[in-house]
């Protein structure tokens, strides 16, 4: 039994790693910052696959009581919410930054535990949720790459974490399981965000993107919907296995783990003060520190990206939007080759030159 939990665990650990990597490189690397189609994308694919799972009777799903669903419902809404709001902000925050202000909703929840609901509350978590709040709160003053933007998509997105499991909790008494109530979750999420795609203006803006017709963005976004399920099962899987401590102290070494590597594979610029505010209780200290990452990207021009993405060009990405004329992928100057010239450019290069 401990080798099986060992066992969730770890393919949980993967499964997140995954995860957040796939996602920010498609939203960072790749730029690629059209959340209705590609959040889209990922609850299609995720629903598509729990429904053939339930069919092969791999998974158990009861949702045909109307009034289990309509009750429901907000709580749908709100993940229309998570996942529209974390994938703007994931693609303009560094993923350490991300998680550390993801971790605030647990701060929502012991507040409302503790304000509204009179619960007990014992002080080693009052503590930590005071941490995770001071360490949210002096971030944006040490970011050596706020984003404005970013951030304020990252608090819309806690605190739609934070309200969806507080209602998540209040409707203990619904006869929907885990796996049922993410179901319903795909599927409002899908009609509803392929509505959104075109008053958002994602639908017709997707036609200009550079490397819509490239087997590494086609293969990354499949592969981000494959892990995203993948993901919601374990973390199904690891509830149902294990206490709510164990859960937590598994999602927090997932939650290290993702934060470490990401560093190393992207560019980043960390001070000591950012690293405090990520490990709250160590004095800040102002020096710099810059990651270049493991692989660079060997790319200035929108022609040499088409040829770039046939190479190994994983991870590499500035952490902010990319300004007007300006490379969508960063990387170190160098002389584009004469055989990146026969390329066709493609169609947003064009309409610039005809300016």
């Amino acid at each position: 039994m401990c080798m099986r939990r060992c066992l969730v665990g770890l393919t949980f650990c993967t499964c997140y790693l995954a995860s957040y990597l796939t996602n920010k490189y498609v939203l960072s690397v790749l730029k690629f910052t059209y959340p209705t189609l590609f959040q889209g994308w990922q609850t299609l694919i995720g629903g598509l696959l729990l429904h053939v799972s339930w069919k092969l009777g791999w998974a158990e799903i009861n949702s045909n009581s109307r009034s289990d669903v309509l009750t429901w419902l907000p709580a749908s809404v709100l993940f229309v919410g998570i996942i529209y709001a974390g994938s703007r902000a994931l693609s303009r925050l560094a993923i350490p930054v991300f998680l550390t202000l993801h971790n605030v909703a647990e701060v929502i929840i012991c507040g409302h535990q503790k304000c509204f609901q009179k619960e007990k509350t014992s002080p080693a978590k009052i503590c930590s949720a005071l941490f995770l709040l001071a360490a949210a709160g002096c971030l944006p003053f040490n970011d050596s790459q706020f984003d404005p933007d970013g951030y304020f998509w990252a608090i819309i997105h806690l605190f739609c974490i934070g309200a969806y499991k507080i209602l998540q909790k209040s409707q203990k008494s619904n006869a929907l399981s885990d796996i049922d109530q993410q179901y319903l979750n795909y599927l409002f999420s899908v009609v509803l965000l392929a509505f959104a795609s075109h008053p958002t203006g994602d639908l017709l803006s997707v036609l200009d993107f550079p490397f819509l017709y490239f087997y590494r963005f086609h293969g990354s976004c499949c592969a981000s919907g494959f892990l995203g399920f993948f993901l919601m099962v374990s973390t199904v899987k690891l509830k149902s296995l294990m206490t709510p401590g164990q859960c937590a102290a598994w999602i927090f070494f997932a939650k290290v783990i993702t934060a470490g590597l990401s560093i190393l594979l992207f560019d980043m610029i960390l001070t000591r003060a950012t690293v405090g505010c990520q490990h709250p209780g160590q004095e800040p200290e102002r020096q710099r520190y810059t990651f270049q990452p493991l692989i660079h990207t060997r790319v200035t021009t929108l022609a040499s990206c088409s040829a770039a993405l046939e190479r190994p060009c994983w991870f590499s990405q500035s952490g902010r939007a990319p300004k007007h004329r300006e490379s969508g992928l960063p990387g170190c100057r160098w002389r584009t080759p004469p055989w990146a010239l026969e390329l066709p450019v493609p169609e947003i290069e064009r309409r610039k030159q005809e300016r």
